[in-house]
């Protein structure tokens, strides 16, 4: 980098550094592109890279590269362990799980009232509870990601002040943001602010918190967002565009349009045109980027992440993808406390709430997939790179092939290169001008991770499901 050795760049810079600057245009950095070096320093710019993720450079020289270095989540040598301690771990009646943190209650559920729930992604309690703790006076105002100005960035984190604003906010949005414009307002304007964002970013804006004492006063609490994996920005072209809506004509995608008559999983996306003013539905079933295991335009840096559960929030929130729950077309929320002020909250308006009582195990169950890609699957690619001699960021897994199946290893290395040529393949349409380039580069290598990941029998089973669907689904129209 720059002629320096590698042994002598400090950890923010092997975190922002691409490990090879040719491949996949840069995103193999580690820089999810939060923003917290931005708000630390002016030196750190962030913008969008070729592949449409968010990504920090440095222009100039930084005043101190170690206070950078201090709120970046990957380059921290602080965890969630230590910030979960330090945030939670004294509160009476809280518990610990290796998997939730620290925690004082889990729940599966849904908001009853005023439309929060059909407003919502799954049961409406994020929008719910900014509202109720804004009304309550837990806070003046709420970050969160909202509708951007243009279709070049169609969401970005701002700021409400108002309940109504907060319901504009509502509905998640699989779509690249970065938070240091936002934290540069709040340092500007004085009141108690709740932040709402995905597990690594309210890391972030934890560690700026024990960088920076007004934040520290400002922003009292986080919400955190059960997290998948961030997307970069050809994600939402990619479906629009399969949808049937061409690139410059793409104005917004809705990423959970809810649907009626089916489970909560099978949602739509629904595309607003530039040119024309009825949107289009597209059920996700139908579109070859839509399925999240695929890892298709994921940022590098979230399979090098082992928080599923947003565990430094002082609650989290994400898809109740439980059997008995996810039935229900209208959504509902699987809901971690950890903060004795929120479930306070909960109590009091509990009237307005449909609870059941969960616990580590089934939230858990809700996220498995996630977990041991995020668990196990992270101990084998560290182990990986400390084989090759690489720089990864310091984990609390450990690298490890121990406990890992063959097929296990080889599902693994199969999804980093579905990741990796998604950009590619995506390049490669946008020059075509044809998204039908997009699949016949990507399907063969879909159709071996299948071969690698599914037993032949049980994917046999599943065409055979699938046409029984499809043939229902004919059926029904006619």
């Amino acid at each position: 980098m720059n002629g320096v050795k590698d042994d002598e760049l400090h950890t923010i810079e092997r975190v922002i550094a691409s490990p090879d600057e040719d491949a996949i245009g840069g995103t193999a950095t580690y820089c999810i592109g939060c923003g917290s070096c931005a708000v630390i320093d002016p030196a750190f710019r962030i913008a969008k890279n070729a592949d449409g993720c968010y990504r920090a450079s440095v222009v100039g020289e930084p005043r101190d590269w170690i206070a950078a270095e201090r709120v970046c989540p990957f380059a921290s040598s602080v965890d969630e362990n230590q910030l979960g301690e330090e945030l939670f771990s004294k509160q009476s009646g809280v518990k610990y799980d290796q998997h939730l943190g620290y925690y004082l209650s889990a729940y599966a559920g849904y908001v009853s009232v005023d439309g929060w729930r059909s407003r919502g992604t799954s049961g409406g309690m994020i929008s719910w509870l900014a509202a109720k703790m804004l009304q309550d006076g837990l806070v003046d105002a709420v970050i969160h990601a909202k509708d951007g100005p243009d279709p070049k960035n169609m969401y970005t984190i701002q700021i409400s002040r108002t309940v109504d604003e907060i319901k504009a906010g509502a509905k998640a949005k699989y779509y690249p943001i970065e938070l240091s414009e936002a934290i540069k307002q709040v340092r500007e304007h004085e009141g108690r602010y709740l932040f709402i964002g995905l597990p690594c970013f309210v890391k972030a804006v934890r560690l700026l918190r024990r960088e920076d004492p007004v934040l520290m006063k400002r922003i009292p609490y986080c919400i955190g967002l059960i997290c998948g994996h961030l997307k970069s920005d050809f994600f939402g072209q990619a479906e629009a565009w399969e949808s049937g809506v061409p690139l410059d004509k793409i104005a917004r995608v809705d990423f959970r349009h809810k649907t009626s008559g089916t489970r909560a999983s099978d949602y739509a996306i629904e595309v607003r045109r530039t040119d024309k003013d009825e949107p289009i539905v597209k059920r996700i079933a139908e579109l070859s980027t839509a399925n999240w295991g695929l890892g298709y335009f994921k940022y590098n840096a979230c399979d090098y992440c082992d928080d599923v559960l947003a565990e430094t929030a002082d609650a989290t929130f994400g898809d109740a993808w439980i059997p008995k729950y996810v039935s229900d077309d209208k959504g509902c929320n699987v809901i971690i406390i950890r903060n004795q002020a929120i479930q306070d909250l909960f109590n009091r308006y509990r009237n307005e709430l449909v609870l059941h009582d969960s616990d580590a195990t089934e939230v858990y169950q809700s996220q498995s997939s996630g977990f041991r890609h995020r668990r196990q699957g992270l101990a084998e690619r560290l182990y990986i790179h400390q084989q090759r001699g690489e720089w990864t960021p310091t984990k609390r897994i450990k690298p490890s092939l121990d406990g890992i199946p063959e097929r296990r290893q080889r599902v693994y290395a199969m999804r980093t290169i579905l990741k990796n040529e998604s950009f590619v393949a995506f390049r490669e349409a946008v020059k075509a001008g044809d998204f039908t380039v997009f699949n016949k580069h990507m399907k063969p290598l879909e159709r071996k991770y299948w071969r690698v990941s599914i037993p032949f029998k049980k994917r046999m089973m599943n065409l055979v499901k699938r046409a029984i669907n499809k043939l229902g689904r004919i059926l029904k129209k006619l």
